[in-house]
């Protein structure tokens, strides 16, 4: 399922990234790659806020529909 449908506040494990290799990148980077483990804190028309590892990141609607999540 996309990112932006998890449930907030349960751990899931990212399994599939569906973006360009330049903006794969650069989401591997900042800690968003297959296999990592992310929290939705919280979700709003589709825009979403993860907790990884130590932090926090903002992702709007257009990368968060391709973030797939199980």
């Amino acid at each position: 399922m996309p990112i932006h449908l998890a449930p907030v506040n349960t751990e899931m494990k990212i399994v599939r990234v569906l973006v360009d290799d330049k903006t794969k990148k650069h989401l591997e980077s900042l800690g968003i790659l297959v296999g990592a483990q992310v929290k939705v804190i919280s979700s709003v028309n589709g825009g979403v806020v993860l907790a990884i590892k130590e932090g926090r990141l903002a992702l709007d609607r257009s990368i968060a529909n391709k973030i797939l999540v199980a």
